[in-house]
């Protein structure tokens, strides 16, 4: 990290010297348009896969939440997409995006008589679809946290709501959420992380393309580096995003804190 941060103050150049530049790179990354429009598809992404796992997670938290033997298979094979290598995930929904109308996808939405479509091989629909797979994909570790913040709620409090004649949706939202907001709290920090420093899938499914349609900010920072070899312009915005995150952290933090002591 610290080596990271002293290259961001540096024009990079191996074998002949570096040469201090100062807040130089920070200035261009700043002013640099691929970059600016890959930290606008960053922040929707995250946006997107955070808004979509936590809705998906809580319904599926909801879905197997209780006490019979025969769930816990049921949440294993949920978690899957979990523990399984991103990489992996990312080349299996590559061949399912396929464009063609015999492709996977098309093929089961022609049944209904649609598409085809060409997912993340349009400009359109290149985005979407990666954020798709990444709400494919983290939404059951949201499941778990989720489940784990739903077996500490007291179950008087719904016998209390039922007898008072509150409906489900209304034990769900006076009862049910109220409890989870340390759960939320987690959720949305970890969720922001991730979403920021979105790489391995983006990378996988599309590189940034097509046309920089997905082009995210941790893709600009790795094209940086390694295919137009400026290792300044690259640690620069690796700073960049370290700050960017840390702010957020500490902001959520703040805010649970300051809710929790009201």
């Amino acid at each position: 990290m610290a080596e990271g941060i002293r290259l961001s103050l540096f024009e990079v150049r191996p074998f002949l010297g570096d040469i201090f530049v100062g807040f130089k790179n920070y200035a261009t990354i700043l002013q640099d348009e691929k970059f600016l429009t890959a930290s606008w598809h960053t922040l929707v992404l995250a946006g997107g896969q955070t808004l979509g796992a936590m809705l998906i997670g809580f319904f599926l938290a909801l879905l197997l939440e209780g006490h019979a033997k025969s769930l816990w298979f049921v949440r294993s094979a949920v978690f899957l997409p979990v523990v399984a290598a991103t990489a992996v995930i990312g080349e299996i929904w590559r061949l399912f995006f396929y464009p063609a109308p015999e492709g996977f996808l098309n093929e089961v939405i022609s049944w209904i008589g649609l598409g085809p479509w060409e997912y993340i091989h349009s400009t359109d629909t290149s985005l979407v679809s990666v954020m798709f797979v990444g709400i494919w994909k983290h939404a059951p570790y949201d499941m778990v946290l989720i489940l784990a913040g739903l077996a500490g709620i007291d179950r008087q409090q719904y016998e209390a709501a039922a007898i008072d004649g509150a409906s489900t949706p209304q034990r769900i939202w006076n009862v049910t959420l109220p409890a989870l907001r340390p759960v939320i709290t987690i959720l949305l920090t970890l969720a922001a992380i991730r979403g920021l420093r979105v790489f391995t899938e983006v990378y996988v499914l599309t590189g940034g393309g097509p046309a920089g349609s997905t082009d995210v900010w941790m893709t600009r920072v790795y094209t940086t580096a390694f295919e137009q070899s400026e290792a300044g312009l690259a640690s620069a915005g690796s700073v960049l995003l370290f700050l960017v995150t840390l702010v957020l952290t500490v902001s959520v933090q703040w805010y649970r804190r300051r809710k929790e002591a009201r």
